[in-house]
């Protein structure tokens, strides 16, 4: 964690905020007791992105209030005009909680070169307290691993987690295979598999939390699920862009690429995380389980990309 020095703007203060960023916040201006205004950091090698952040704040007082600006945007239409806004916790509220729409605004504004700024009105209450800001509902890296660490003390005979790679900071790629036990090992032609990937983009957080519950769900006891790994093998890959996502990217990868343009050609030394996964995609393609179809799924901020059989 970051801290990052305040820019003064202003001649007189009283009490500075103190922000702490994942990464992704590049600079704080201070305007006045009562005004920040905040610059996201690009993704890494790509400077058209600006639009991830998540941050801390500490040292406020009682019933201060402050707006905040991000002020370097780079997103022409966001959710945030539709009625979406920044989630907030604190030291003693932990669960995320959205701002009330009402102190949301996004616009473009001649005073930072016609960028596009979210600025949103927080009231704080507790001087003791440390805040932490987020675009939406963080997911991360770790959590990710702790949720399937968690899985595999389960010991199901119907679920497997191996490693497909590692990406270019060395951070595991899994796949995971949820099928019933009988299915593992067959070489049977009339079984199809359901192929599904996540955060492709680390900013779509909310992919992660739709992946596991899709999880949670086909790894339980429900009939349904029951039904499901009877007659499908599920490979799917939660994380395909974990530097990205540690990193507090919006689309790109450590290297400045938007993973989600190479799977025509992808390179495994560039791209080792969609190689990878295009390569395991070709082999069930050719093995003869599966011959009946693959279907591939992409789990954004909804699931979508549903193609059909190949």
């Amino acid at each position: 964690m970051r801290r990052l020095n305040v820019v003064r703007k202003c001649r007189y203060s009283v009490v500075y905020l103190i922000f702490d960023t994942e990464g992704n916040l590049g600079k704080v201006d201070y305007i006045s007791d009562y005004e920040y205004d905040l610059f996201i950091r690009p993704d890494t090698y790509n400077p058209r992105y600006r639009v991830w952040f998540n941050f801390t704040v500490h040292n406020v007082r009682e019933e201060q209030r402050v707006i905040f600006n991000i002020v370097n945007f780079s997103k022409t239409k966001s959710l945030y005009r539709d009625g979406m806004s920044p989630v907030v916790k604190s030291t003693s509220r932990p669960q995320w909680e959205r701002i009330p729409s009402k102190n949301v605004f996004y616009y473009k504004c001649p005073n930072h070169q016609k960028s596009y700024v979210l600025s949103f009105a927080f009231a704080f209450d507790r001087e003791e307290d440390t805040y932490q800001f987020s675009y939406c509902y963080p997911y991360s890296y770790s959590r990710l691993q702790h949720y399937l660490a968690e899985q595999d003390k389960r010991g199901l005979d119907f679920y497997k987690r191996e490693l497909l790679c590692h990406s270019m900071q060395q951070r595991r790629v899994d796949v995971l295979t949820i099928t019933s036990p009988h299915n593992m090992e067959s070489t049977a032609a009339t079984l199809r598999v359901v192929f599904i990937t996540a955060r492709v983009h680390p900013g779509e957080s909310p992919a992660s939390f739709v992946c596991q519950g899709l999880l949670d769900f086909l790894l339980s006891q429900h009939s349904t699920a029951e039904t499901l790994r009877d007659n499908i093998i599920f490979k799917i890959v939660p994380m395909l862009n974990p530097d990205g996502v540690y990193l507090g990217n919006y689309r790109c990868s450590l290297m400045g690429f938007d993973l989600n343009r190479h799977w025509q050609e992808p390179s495994p030394w560039a791209h080792p995380t969609v190689y990878a996964t295009k390569q395991l995609l070709v082999e069930l393609d050719r093995n003869p389980v599966g011959t009946c179809g693959i279907l591939l799924l992409r789990v954004a901020k909804y699931l979508f990309s549903c193609r059909k059989w190949i």
